[in-house]
């Protein structure tokens, strides 16, 4: 009987070892691949910047805080969302200037009308100051789509950008 525990023992022991190594070379496999990162609140827009999770928490932490919320609407699939979002993470200025809101970008559309005053179109980019106050009179270049922005209008943005901080100061 003694003979049987020995032998189940060693044959556990080996099983042990053989799966063992096993894991140890998936390890390795994966190391010299590159990781896939976790999606982030950033998606793409700037992974070193604090985003919001949600527009309750935002509009929480913009009131709170005496910062303006900047609120990016685009779609994990739309070319021109995915082009202004390659241009705004990798413009050195707007992502500094950026530290200084409260961002918010969303892929869905929220229950409040107010984020879509002329209309639910992606990319879109609107302000709104710690009164809660969406910044109407802050827009892009078309008549059409207010609050639109392509990846030729980056100047346009990092400028409306520091609009809502000069009208914040001038507010206070």
């Amino acid at each position: 009987m003694e003979k049987s525990y020995v032998s189940v023992f060693l044959l556990l022991v080996a099983i042990s070892c053989v799966l063992a190594k096993d894991v140890g070379k998936k390890d390795t496999k994966e190391t010299n691949t590159k990781p896939k990162l976790p999606q982030t609140l950033s998606r793409g827009w700037g992974d070193q910047l604090i985003w919001t999770q949600t527009y309750e928490e935002a509009l929480f932490r913009s009131k709170h805080s005496n910062k303006p919320l900047m609120i990016i609407h685009h779609l994990d699939d739309c070319p021109h969302s995915q082009a202004l979002k390659k241009v705004f993470a990798e413009h050195k200025e707007i992502q500094k200037l950026a530290e200084k809101f409260i961002l918010l970008n969303l892929v869905y559309e929220t229950t409040d009308k107010n984020l879509a005053p002329d209309g639910q179109y992606v990319p879109r980019i609107l302000f709104i100051d710690p009164s809660l106050t969406v910044r109407a009179d802050i827009t892009g270049r078309y008549s059409n789509r207010l609050y639109a922005y392509e990846p030729s209008d980056i100047s346009l943005l990092y400028s409306n950008m520091q609009k809502a901080l000069k009208l914040l100061k001038t507010e206070l």
